[in-house]
C-alpha cells in the first residue's frame, strides 16, 4: 500500500494578542489568494504559522484545501488524514479525504474514508463515490450495490445510473438494466443518456423492434450521436429493413470512419441488397482493409525484434528467417534484413539459400559500405567452400 507523506508539524494557537490578530489576518489573506487560484501563494503565508506545539484547525484545513485544490493530492491526503484523526466528527474532512485518495488512484482507502462518512451520514454523493471506487478496482458487483444504494437516495442522478446501467449491460443482465432505468424513464422517457442506453439493453437481448422506436426518438430529439445511428442501422438490419439499415450505418460512418466492423456491416447490408459487387460492395471491404492494415514501420520493428532473439540463440535459425522476412516485407529499405537471412542460412549450411540471399543485399547495398564488405567477405568464404564441396 502506497504510503503517504503526513504533516508532522503543527500549529501553534495563541488566542490573544497581537499573534491572533496576524493569524487572522494570514488566513483571511490566504482564503483571498485561494479565491484567485494563487494557491502557491496561499500556502507560503500558511506555512508561515506552522509550528511545533498545538494544531491550529483553521490553518491546517486551509493549507489541506490549498494543497486539493493545486492539485497536490498526497499532500493534501497527508493532510486531511491528520485533521480527521485529530477531528474525527468533521465529515468534511473525511470527504475530503476521500476524495484526495481517490484522485491518486488509491482506492482501498478512499472506499474506507467513505465508508466511514456513511456511518456518520448517508450522503447521495459518497454513496457514489464509494461505487465509482469499487468500480474502478474491477469490483462490479460491490460498485452495482452502492449504485443502486445511491439511486435509491437521489433516484433522478443520471450519471450514476448510466454507470449501473452500463455494469449490467457488460454483465449481460439487459433485463436488470431495463428494471432500473424503468423509474427513471418514467419521469424523464427522453432523456438523451438513459434512453439511448434501454436501446442498447434491448439491442443486445435481441428485442430489435423493441429498441428501433427509442433510437428514432433520439434522432429526432437532436441527439445525433454515432452509437444511435449504428446500433439503429444494425436493428434495422436484424428486422430485415435493409435499405434504413444502409441508411443509418452510412450516417454512423460519416460521424466515426475508423469502425472496422462499420465498414463490414455496410459491406454486408450492400450484398445484401445486391448491390453489384465491384462498384458498391468490394469498396467496403477495401476500407475494412485498410483498417485492419497495420503500421508497417511498427510491424518492421516488432518483427525485428523477434528475429534478432530467435538469431541469438544461435539454434533457432529457422524461425529468424521467418522474422526477418517479415522485417523486410513490411520495411524494404532496412535491408539489413537481407543479409541476416542470408547469415542464417550460413549458420544452418543451406549454402546455396545463403548465396542467394547475401547476392540480393549486394544488389541494393552501398558498395564499400561496412555492411557491403562484410556480406562480400562472407559471400566469397561460402563460394570457396561450395567447391570444395563440389570437387570432393
Amino acid at each position: 500500500m502506497k504510503r503517504f507523506l503526513l504533516l508532522i508539524c503543527v500549529v501553534v494557537c495563541v488566542p490573544l494578542g497581537a499573534q491572533t490578530t496576524r493569524r487572522d489576518s494570514v488566513l483571511t489573506q490566504a482564503r483571498y489568494l485561494k479565491s484567485i487560484y494563487r494557491t502557491d501563494d496561499a500556502i507560503e503565508l500558511l506555512s508561515a504559522l506552522v509550528r511545533p506545539g498545538a494544531m491550529d484547525e483553521g490553518v491546517l484545513s486551509e493549507l489541506a484545501d490549498c494543497h486539493f485544490q493545486s492539485g497536490a493530492y498526497e499532500d493534501a491526503a497527508g493532510t486531511y488524514f491528520m485533521l480527521s484523526s485529530r477531528w474525527p466528527d468533521n465529515i468534511l474532512f473525511r470527504i475530503r479525504l476521500m476524495q484526495a485518495y481517490y484522485r491518486i488512484n488509491a482506492f482501498p482507502q478512499a472506499i474506507q474514508a467513505g465508508c466511514e462518512v456513511l456511518r456518520r451520514d448517508s450522503i447521495p454523493a459518497v454513496v457514489s463515490y464509494v461505487g465509482d471506487a469499487f468500480n474502478q478496482l474491477q469490483r462490479a458487483d460491490s460498485a452495482l450495490w452502492y449504485y443502486r444504494r445511491a439511486l435509491a437516495l437521489k433516484p433522478m442522478n443520471t450519471t450514476v445510473l448510466s454507470k449501473a446501467m452500463g455494469i449490467l449491460i457488460s454483465a449481460e443482465d439487459y433485463d436488470g438494466a431495463l428494471g432500473v432505468c424503468e423509474p427513471f424513464l418514467a419521469e424523464d422517457p427522453d432523456n438523451t443518456t438513459i434512453a439511448p442506453l434501454k436501446g442498447l439493453a434491448l439491442y443486445r437481448k435481441g428485442s430489435y423492434k423493441e429498441a428501433i422506436p427509442l433510437f428514432e426518438r433520439q434522432i429526432e430529439l437532436g441527439n445525433d450521436i454515432y452509437p444511435i445511428h449504428y446500433y439503429l442501422g444494425h436493428s434495422y438490419w436484424q428486422t430485415n429493413v435493409i435499405y434504413r439499415a444502409e441508411k443509418e450505418l452510412l450516417t454512423a460512418w460519416q460521424i466515426d470512419s475508423s469502425d472496422v466492423n462499420l465498414a463490414y456491416s455496410i459491406a454486408s447490408v450492400k450484398a445484401e441488397a445486391y448491390r453489384p459487387f465491384e462498384k458498391d460492395v468490394k469498396p467496403w471491404l477495401d476500407k475494412a482493409l485498410e483498417i485492419l492494415q497495420p503500421d508497417p514501420v511498427l510491424m518492421s520493428r516488432i518483427h525485428q525484434q523477434y528475429g534478432l532473439g530467435y538469431f541469438r540463440k544461435q539454434d533457432s535459425w529457422d524461425q529468424a528467417i521467418e522474422h526477418y522476412r517479415e522485417v523486410y516485407r513490411y520495411n524494404p529499405k532496412l535491408i539489413s534484413a537481407l543479409s541476416s537471412i542470408g547469415y542464417c542460412y550460413q549458420q544452418k549450411k543451406a549454402y546455396k539459400q545463403a548465396i542467394e540471399w547475401y547476392q540480393k543485399y549486394l544488389q541494393v547495398a552501398t558498395p564499400g559500405s561496412k555492411g557491403y564488405n562484410t556480406v562480400m567477405d562472407n559471400l566469397n568464404w561460402l563460394k570457396s567452400e561450395r567447391f570444395m564441396e563440389e570437387i570432393q
